[in-house]
């Protein structure tokens, strides 16, 4: 079909790479009924215009993915970790591309007055485990971050405190410059309960983190039928991602951290149910998805 006079087709190009390696929440699934969500826990990881991946949020048991990623390589890039709870931490002495002689990793977590090694070394370390943080093979360095701007792996990472119960808990809203995305796995709304349509209401950090971005990640853990009897278990009801994203302007949601019992049939039921009622596009977090973000040309 001959083109209008004077028009062009726009060309794109990849700004952004997003692969989610573990989508699963409180611990690991495993059988028939998960293996099409996936099991492992939360990782997802980015890389820069079709480049290696180099910055990975959260270390579940989802890292050991990264491995095949990086296609036998040494990992040399950065891991954030957005809390300590064990389901975003057990995936590091199993991540091989990372415990090996000619690995380089910059591991970075929340500011909590302690040494970012000892505070590991809580569980990654005996009588729990037997080797601790130190002993990974490789040039590992161990820092802290504190909410504010900060560059990591060239990426822009904005990090703001949000609630979340039994330690401090970060999101985050990364950008390459040109696309952004906005990373909220485990938090809990303010004045959870019966206001709000039982919902809670939409978080300060959260709204920051979440407008305009292209990319919504957000916690799926609990339905809104099964919030009040978990209301002070640290999470939100999927319908509170959705609610964010619209209020945002979000481009898509991504919903993952789904419960290690919801099975693929009730995701997708879920998510179908929740898409139904959302002016912004809803997907399904799996160890399957890949996101390559693009800028017009």
């Amino acid at each position: 079909m001959p083109m209008p006079p004077g028009s062009r087709v726009k060309a794109y190009s990849p700004a952004m790479r997003i692969r989610f390696c573990g989508v699963r929440g409180s611990m690991p699934s495993t059988g028939p009924d998960y293996a099409g969500v996936g099991g492992n826990t939360s990782c997802v990881v980015l890389a820069h215009d079709g480049g290696p991946p180099c910055l990975a949020i959260d270390a579940g048991t989802g890292l050991r993915n990264l491995t095949e990623l990086v296609d036998g390589v040494p990992y040399r890039g950065s891991i954030v970790l957005t809390h300590l709870h064990m389901d975003h931490v057990m995936g590091l002495p199993f991540f091989r591309a990372g415990d090996r002689n000619d690995a380089r990793v910059r591991l970075l977590l929340p500011e909590q007055g302690v040494d970012p090694v000892e505070l590991l070394s809580g569980m990654l370390g005996p009588p729990f485990f037997p080797i601790t943080p130190i002993q990974l093979r490789g040039v590992w360095s161990f820092e802290s971050y504190d909410e504010g701007i900060a560059t990591v792996e060239r990426f822009t990472v904005l990090a703001r405190e949000i609630p979340h119960k039994g330690g401090r808990t970060m999101g985050l809203r990364i950008s390459d410059g040109s696309s952004s995305i906005a990373y909220l796995s485990d938090h809990a709304p303010q004045n959870l309960g019966p206001g709000a349509d039982g919902l809670g209401e939409l978080h300060e950090a959260a709204l920051e983190l979440a407008d305009g971005v292209d990319v919504l990640i957000h916690g799926a853990q609990y339905t809104r039928e099964e919030l009040p009897q978990r209301f002070d278990f640290g999470h939100a009801a999927a319908d509170y991602g959705v609610s964010l994203a619209q209020r945002c302007g979000a481009g898509r949601l991504v919903l993952f951290h789904h419960d290690p019992w919801r099975t693929d049939e009730q995701v997708a039921a879920m998510a179908a149910e929740l898409s139904s009622r959302s002016t912004v596009p809803v997907e399904i977090g799996t160890e399957s998805l890949v996101i390559d973000t693009a800028v017009a040309q």
